[in-house]
């Protein structure tokens, strides 16, 4: 049986895991300023994400922490190929969230890490979603949508919408981009759907470091 967690405090398990990511953060800003575009499947800075290339930077000190790992994607672009399922099955894609600034999560029932964070990602929900922001939160598990929303259920997850992928193409697309190495992976993006920074590792949402970022981000 699962047990709860009071939404707005992360285990220090979680906490934990955090700040190796923390630590690995560096390697990762390399990695992901040599892929560029990735494989085509992005549009740089020079069209619609012009913009969003000074936004980056101007967050980027806000990105410590609890959220030290998010990395300022070096060229903002939107990414076109990311693609899933709302909770009635209907296709999404991040032009669907047009207006909000998005932190996009990809996650797994069998992910020790994503079943860590998930509650601090609903507190974020609660606590800031709005017409300008939210968590959008895709869960990439073979098979139906009974195991999910059972683990939601169970641990007291109600602000965060499902929504799924259960070919896992998402993460194989993110993967081709440069930016998903493993799960959980979280992505923010403007309210132009274009990438800002990425992680990959879990962090404590619910955190005033997260908020801080979400702020900037927001532009608050």
């Amino acid at each position: 049986m699962t047990t709860r967690k009071p939404l707005g405090l992360p285990s220090l398990k979680l906490i934990s895991i955090a700040a190796v990511a923390g630590i690995i953060a560096g390697a990762a800003a390399v990695y992901i300023k040599e892929t560029g575009s990735g494989n085509g499947g992005g549009e740089t800075a020079s069209g619609q994400c012009a913009a969003a290339k000074d936004l980056a930077q101007k967050i980027t000190p806000l990105a410590k922490g609890q959220v030290a790992a998010m990395v300022a994607a070096n060229e903002p672009r939107k990414l076109t190929t990311v693609a899933f399922n709302d909770a009635d099955n209907k296709p999404v894609t991040l032009d669907s969230f047009a207006g909000k600034t998005v932190l996009l999560n990809l996650w797994a029932t069998w992910c020790v890490p994503c079943r860590e964070e998930m509650p601090a990602l609903n507190a974020l929900e609660k606590d800031m979603g709005s017409d300008k922001f939210q968590v959008v939160a895709v869960n990439i598990d073979t098979g139906d949508d009974e195991k999910p929303k059972a683990f939601l259920s169970e641990t007291g997850v109600d602000s965060l919408k499902l929504y799924r992928d259960n070919t896992i193409g998402v993460f194989n697309n993110l993967k081709k981009e440069g930016l998903a190495f493993g799960l959980p992976v979280t992505l923010l993006l403007d309210d132009k759907g274009c990438l800002i920074s990425a992680m990959n590792g879990p962090a404590a949402w619910d955190s005033e470091d997260a908020k801080a970022l979400i702020r900037g981000a927001i532009g608050l």
